[in-house]
């Protein structure tokens, strides 16, 4: 494999010397955070879809195909459906906030109480979305280079670490945008098609796979139901997705690129459903169905073919570790630390610097906790559960309830989460009930509190209304964030 090692080493180097090209672009902190919020509809659709498809889409999708058929598609089909659903009804109002974090648009629309403890929740989800990008490379690296887990995620982490502090947005965009390309020609051009064929074409593929893989719903009902609840709504309050709506350069930009971007990951979906569905018909026996992808790359692609799709595999893991770790880097130090330290906004040289800090050191922290977890499905669905229990009522009901308050939105953030979290310790990280429990929770708590108690006052609702529909606030009213976000 001596060819596919130097096409992987090309590609990595490659990646680096992008990153490096982006940091000249990243003068202020709107670049480093927002890539300047001028992303034109080509950049912002493959950088959206290298985003939301990392590696637990590519492998954990595949890994679905091989263990329950065509219905694995489930989960990566619901990622698609939830961006096509922020695209069409929300992007564009998000857009306009023009701010850089959920919990600034959660402080916007409640108070500022609201966003610390917005903040800590989604900083634990995007560090965990950090995580299992960082597991999903590891396990590559497991099955084709017959490393210790730890030389694979200190390898794999310190590239896209260095390249995300290097240039921040404009950096991980440009690396994004040819990580789309490489995976989309990776994963839908080559692999595919050889995987089925290598298979024996669909014919042959249904004559030898067990009972129930040609079934969409194999996985069960109740289980297609749950990815719906974790990924599909995830994707509407994600940081890490939010944050490249604001990149967009105008609002119709968010609204039609995210749109085509949902709709090839639906594509996606399929594909790593099929590639696992050949896998599972060509070695039904292997010892961890993680190593379906691997596997796949490993026995069935020709010389130099297998290098460039491996690339395409990491292409879809680095992006996602990448848009993760800026997005937790970003709470952390904009809704966190600067909070906690109660200093006022610094200018854009200085939060660039520490924002470049906060990237490092969770970098390193993701590296740590990608040591000792080891399922990517796992860490997943912790991330989700976290984020949709407790953070999805408050953000939506904010959207679209103008009754909705502060003690309301509190009172949902906790209920959701501390009900997602006491489940998820009793039942089990994959058990169904945890988001169901957690959501029911949260919504009861806010409807509840939020009749009880007094309205949101009619001069931060009025702000919120102007804020949302992209007019000026008055120079009167405007505060020192308005202006700064704007």
């Amino acid at each position: 494999m001596t060819v596919d090692y130097l096409v992987m080493a090309a590609y990595l180097l490659g990646i680096i010397g992008v990153g490096w090209w982006g940091k000249r672009r990243a003068a202020s902190k709107s670049d480093f955070l927002v890539a300047g919020r001028r992303l034109g509809p080509l950049m912002y659709t493959g950088t959206m879809a290298a985003v939301v498809l990392g590696g637990a889409s590519t492998i954990g999708g595949v890994r679905l195909g091989y263990t329950y058929g065509v219905s694995g598609a489930a989960m990566v089909g619901a990622i698609g459906l939830g961006l096509l659903a922020l695209s069409v009804f929300f992007s564009a109002r998000i857009a306009r906030l023009r701010v850089y974090t959920v919990a600034e648009m959660l402080s916007l629309r409640y108070g500022d109480a609201a966003s610390v403890i917005s903040g800590v929740v989604m900083w634990i989800y995007t560090l965990m979305l950090a995580v299992t990008s960082t597991i999903a490379y590891a396990s590559v690296f497991d099955v084709l280079f017959d490393v210790p887990r730890w030389v694979a995620v200190v390898v794999g982490g310190t590239i896209v670490v260095g390249y995300s502090a290097l240039g921040g947005m404009w950096s991980i965009t440009l690396t994004d945008m040819v990580q789309f390309v490489v995976k989309s020609i990776g994963v839908l051009v080559l692999l595919l098609p050889i995987a089925v064929v290598k298979a024996g074409g669909f014919a042959a593929m249904a004559d030898r796979l067990p009972h129930g893989y040609l079934s969409p719903t194999s996985i069960g009902g109740q289980t297609i139901f749950t990815f719906v609840l974790i990924y599909t709504f995830g994707m509407l309050i994600g940081q890490d997705i939010w944050q490249r709506v604001f990149t967009a350069r105008s609002d119709r930009v968010a609204s039609w690129g995210g749109t085509v971007a949902g709709l090839y990951c639906l594509v996606y979906a399929l594909a790593g459903a099929f590639i696992g569905m050949a896998t599972k018909s060509l070695y039904p026996n292997l010892a961890a169905a993680d190593q379906a992808f691997a596997t796949i790359v490993k026995h069935a692609l020709p010389t130099g073919v297998r290098g460039l799709v491996l690339a395409a595999a990491l292409s879809a893991m680095m992006s996602t570790a990448s848009g993760a770790l800026i997005a937790s880097a970003t709470v952390a130090n904009n809704d966190i630390w600067a909070r906690l330290r109660r200093r006022t906004p610094a200018q854009d040289h200085d939060e660039i610097g520490s924002n470049r800090l906060a990237i490092a050191v969770l970098g390193l922290a993701s590296m740590v906790i990608a040591c000792v977890l080891g399922d990517v499905i796992e860490a997943l669905t912790v991330a989700y559960n976290l984020l949709v229990g407790g953070l999805l009522v408050p953000i939506l009901g904010g959207l679209v309830w103008r009754r909705g308050n502060l003690p309301g939105a509190l009172s949902s953030m906790i209920a959701g989460g501390t009900t997602v979290i006491v489940l998820m310790v009793t039942d089990g990280l994959l058990a169904n009930e945890p988001i169901y429990y957690g959501l029911l929770a949260g919504l009861v708590a806010y409807v509840t509190v939020s009749l009880l108690t007094r309205p949101t006052e009619d001069s931060v609702v009025e702000a919120w209304r102007r804020r949302l529909a992209g007019e000026p606030a008055p120079a009167s009213t405007a505060t020192a964030p308005e202006l700064s976000a704007a």
